[in-house]
């Protein structure tokens, strides 16, 4: 009996597992083993009562007041906007015909436009769903491999989740700031250093790109040793894409992207900013969709994105703050010239709203973002009322011991963080595993002297593969959902492998080069 009193925080970890396999709500499985084991050590003199007075503060202190949780809803709704835009088919439809014609073309396409939609919208079950039912009928009537084609649409789907802008890196970024804090006051430093989604958005840049090239060598490769597995698509000449076609295709994403993560690698704004920026871009570039060339709706619109797109412009060259004593004619111009557009601005986002609101667009856009940002933010306060009870029964030094006993230093346990993380996200979801892993072994791991962007990045890699790992992987479900019935679960499975391999692969070159990671952030902030 006073082997379990002892170690009541392993148990507690363990009985969060079990429930969280039941498939009780994840949220409401956190929070109620927390109490129980609270109660636990209440009544066995185990946990003090007075840390669960401070759970009010911890979570308005650390939800919310801070600024970059904002940005979830805002990335959320850019993503659902966009997919709902019909981006994603024409970019599909366009690649399909500018690579269909080589061997392994069409699995070439898919992964492009994985990447071009996950710097554009970062959200996989959306990204999965829409490739799986408009090019796996495609490749599989061209003569694709039913496993090649499954896995390049689920793999392709899961890159939201490492290329910024991304959900999992906004949610581990915060959780990693918090614990890299922790590690340094824990270490006597009180004026600590910082880390921001921004690092992370800049230090998971280049593995994303290397993650993207692997997968296109790969189906290269498959398609040089297996030529009847990805063979390439006979097309009529009238049918291959002409220059405008291709412009219009690629054009919107690109600038949206370069919008977003352009400003902020650049330092023009921060993550909450540059997603204001991205739902508003957005909303606009549904609305332009959604008229016909010569609509007068469609040209306020227009005219209202590029009133906007002057006034970042104009506070980029000048300082438009008002209220200044010190203001020159030079800034005097350029307020009264922001003033000036606010105008058709505002005209412009009126006509795009009311547009997407009479397309019965905007209603189901807001649902989905409500529903998405509201099960991140309760599992958030789950989470944190879990940890906080973690702690209170001593988690922290039984976390510590595992890590640091036997020798090995940051490497052993780097490794052991890893493992473990890539073995719950066979049963876990990325959410899951960031709110309740992370901030117990975080703190250790910087402790020990480990780079947190580097740490963060391969945090993030490790996550991805929780998508395409069965038997709980959600691309394998959300693929499975609009599979045609030529396509087995196994042909889903045996897919995604060699992809889950290429994980692991990039996982381990930014292990040994770290710089893949941390050089782009180095160079940008310093």
């Amino acid at each position: 009996m006073d082997f379990l009193l002892l170690h009541l925080d392993l148990l507690m970890f363990a009985a969060a597992i079990l429930v969280l396999l039941s498939g009780y709500p994840v949220a409401f499985s956190l929070a109620g083993v927390a109490l129980v084991f609270a109660g636990i050590g209440i009544v066995t003199g185990q946990f003090d009562t007075a840390l669960l007075s401070a759970f009010p503060s911890r979570i308005y202190g650390g939800v919310m007041t801070r600024q970059v949780m904002v940005a979830v809803p805002l990335f959320v709704f850019m993503g659902v906007m966009l997919e709902r835009s019909k981006i994603a088919e024409e970019l599909l439809e366009t690649m399909g015909k500018l690579f269909g014609q080589i061997r392994g073309g069409l699995g070439f396409s898919v992964i492009i436009v994985g990447a071009l939609l996950a710097a554009s919208t970062g959200i996989v079950g959306a990204t999965v769903v829409t490739m799986g039912l408009l090019s796996l009928p495609t490749m599989m009537r061209h003569g694709y491999s039913s496993s090649l084609s499954a896995g390049a649409i689920a793999a392709s789907g899961t890159l939201g989740q490492i290329i910024p802008p991304s959900i999992v890196l906004v949610l581990l970024g915060d959780v990693m700031s918090n614990a890299y804090q922790r590690a340094q006051l824990d270490a006597g430093v009180f004026a600590p250093k910082t880390l921001s989604v921004g690092d992370l958005f800049a230090g998971a840049l280049l593995p994303g790109l290397v993650l993207v090239t692997c997968y296109l060598a790969w189906m290269a490769i498959v398609a040089f040793i297996k030529p009847d597995a990805a063979p390439a698509v006979q097309q009529d000449v009238d049918n291959s894409p002409d220059l405008k076609q291709v412009f219009g295709a690629l054009v919107p994403p690109l600038l949206l992207i370069v919008s977003v993560l352009g400003s902020i690698l650049t330092g023009l704004a921060d993550v909450t900013e540059a997603a204001g920026v991205g739902a508003l871009g957005a909303l606009f570039l549904a609305a332009v969709r959604l008229g016909k060339a010569k609509d007068k709706g469609r040209f306020l619109v227009l005219a209202g994105a590029a009133s906007f797109v002057a006034m970042i412009t104009l506070a980029m060259m000048l300082d438009l703050r008002l209220g200044r004593t010190d203001t020159d004619f030079a800034e005097k111009v350029g307020q009264g010239a922001a003033l000036i557009l606010s105008l058709p601005a505002l005209v412009g986002t009126s006509v795009a709203l009311w547009r997407l609101f009479g397309a019965k667009v905007l209603q189901g856009v807001t649902r989905s973002t409500a529903q998405i940002s509201a099960m991140v933010f309760v599992i958030l306060i789950g989470a944190t009322l879990f940890s906080l009870v973690f702690r209170g029964l001593g988690g922290d030094e039984s976390v510590e011991r595992l890590l640091t006993t036997d020798g090995g230093g940051p490497v052993r346990a780097v490794i052991l963080v890893m493992v473990v993380m890539f073995l719950l996200g066979f049963f876990l979801d990325f959410i899951e595993i960031t709110f309740v892993v992370v901030p117990i072994v975080g703190p250790v791991l910087l402790g020990m002297g480990v780079d947190p962007i580097w740490l963060g990045v391969m945090m993030a890699i490790n996550l991805q593969t929780s998508f395409l790992t069965p038997p709980f992987g959600f691309a394998l479900f959300y693929l499975r959902g609009v599979a045609p019935k030529g396509v087995t679960t196994a042909h889903i499975y045996r897919g995604v492998l060699p992809f889950v391999a290429i994980q692991i692969l990039v996982m381990a070159l930014v292990a040994f080069f770290p710089a893949l990671a941390t050089a782009l952030p180095h160079m940008i902030y310093g």
